[in-house]
């Protein structure tokens, strides 16, 4: 009669522990390739380099620092003009009556990182499963880049159409008192501001940001991608300036600072520019005549002004604070 040897009995009950969160199948870049039936491009080399040793779980928790240094970072860009450029970029500036101090400027940011270590951190921590369960992957092949150009297309579209109608929601009486208002205390926004919100809407406008990769799941670095420049654009789109040069002009249906501002200045009853990045859902469901009415109404005075000759600076110093129509 064959008995297990103790080795093979503490096998057989020992309780099995799995491998590490899920890390690239292949320990050396020629069973890659193998796998592949080809040799890896330059950049999946680099990234399998990188990557291999490295569970998802970790490779996921790199949103943490690329938020934190976006966070930190690049509202820098903007104060940084306004130091050493300011004769330069002061006709850009959409609200040009209203100056925050350095004290103001510094409690936003540390408003914004007590938000980030108490809720954005952990809530990158701890929503993982959520990622994998929707196939955020980050194995070879890389995706091409007109792969991720589509995917991220599709990330900010279903983003922008959900977040308007949250951001509705939350200009009812009871959202905007609740939650909403924390983030309109800045009725001219500034890049530290973006993230500037009560713990709840943060929470709450992070489904919006997951529905378009659950929808369209794609690799980890187009994820990355996704949270970096929704970010990025939140940033630009609260930094107060209204500048020519700025790439995202280009972009079909692409508010802009220019267009936010105007919610957050005409004040807390705001019923107008809702939508976070595009106009369309404004247009289509009628949220932004105000916007467009105060449009054509400065520019009627600019032609006016122009017409008798006399200087005028940027739209806003003749209104923007001025003429107010929601």
């Amino acid at each position: 009669m064959n008995q297990d040897s103790p080795s093979h009995i503490r096998q057989k009950f020992s309780p099995q522990i799995p491998p590490p969160l899920s890390m690239l199948p292949h320990a050396t870049v020629q069973e890659a390739e193998t796998a592949l039936g080809r040799s890896l491009t330059t950049a999946e080399a680099i990234w399998f380099n990188y990557s291999a040793a490295k569970s998802d779980y970790f490779l996921y928790c790199h949103n943490i620092l690329f938020l934190f240094v976006i966070f930190s970072a690049l509202p820098l860009y903007y104060i940084f003009l306004e130091i050493f450029f300011m004769d330069s970029i002061k006709s850009y500036k959409i609200q040009p009556k209203v100056k925050l101090s350095v004290s103001e400027v510094f409690r936003c940011y540390k408003s914004v990182m007590r938000m980030f270590f108490l809720v954005v951190g952990p809530l990158q921590l701890v929503s993982y499963p959520s990622i994998k369960m929707i196939g955020i992957r980050t194995s070879l092949p890389l995706p091409s880049l007109w792969e991720i150009i589509a995917q991220l297309g599709v990330y900010f579209i279903v983003e922008d159409y959900l977040n308007y109608w949250i951001h509705r929601f939350l200009h009812c009486k009871w959202g905007y008192e609740r939650i909403h208002k924390v983030h309109r205390e800045y009725t001219a926004p500034i890049g530290f501001a973006a993230p500037y919100a009560h713990w709840a809407e943060i929470l709450i406008l992070g489904i919006p940001s997951f529905m378009g990769p659950a929808f369209v799941p794609g690799h980890m670095i187009t994820f990355w991608l996704w949270i970096g420049l929704r970010q990025i654009e939140a940033i630009e789109t609260h930094c107060g300036y209204d500048f020519p040069w700025t790439p995202t002009r280009y972009i079909p249906f692409y508010g802009g600072p220019d267009y936010h501002d105007y919610h957050h200045y005409v004040g807390g009853k705001s019923q107008s520019n809702f939508a976070s990045v595009f106009t369309y859902c404004d247009y289509l469901y009628g949220t932004a005549k105000g916007y467009r009415y105060q449009k054509k109404v400065l520019q009627q005075l600019r032609a006016g002004l122009k017409s008798n000759g006399e200087q005028i600076g940027v739209l806003h110093n003749i209104s923007a604070q001025d003429v107010k129509v929601d």
